[in-house]
């Protein structure tokens, strides 16, 4: 499992867990201490990713679309820095 942590710049800490498999993302677990409402919303986040290639833009615009689905709020991070924590974990081997 690959793992990296990604301090956002005067916010918070995302922490990402993630196995990749034929060139896509397999399983992903996003963690950190930024606020997210409604919380599930991560679930359906992480459950939307699967099948992602490695792509720092696509990962965003779908973590962005996610959010925007449920008209949930992101406190401390934005669907960028996750995107950006997702890919230093893709790199880390």
């Amino acid at each position: 499992m690959r793992e990296a942590n990604y301090k956002v710049p005067d916010g918070k800490l995302v922490k990402v867990k993630l196995e990749v498999a034929s060139g896509r993302i397999a399983k992903v677990k996003i963690l950190g201490d930024f606020f997210l409402h409604p919380e599930e919303t991560i679930f359906e986040i992480e459950e939307s990713l699967i099948g992602h290639a490695g792509d720092i833009d696509s990962i965003k615009r779908s973590i962005a679309q996610k959010l925007a689905d449920v008209d949930a709020t992101l406190i401390g991070a934005t669907a960028a820095d996750i995107a950006k924590a997702i890919m230093l974990a893709w790199e880390a081997k």
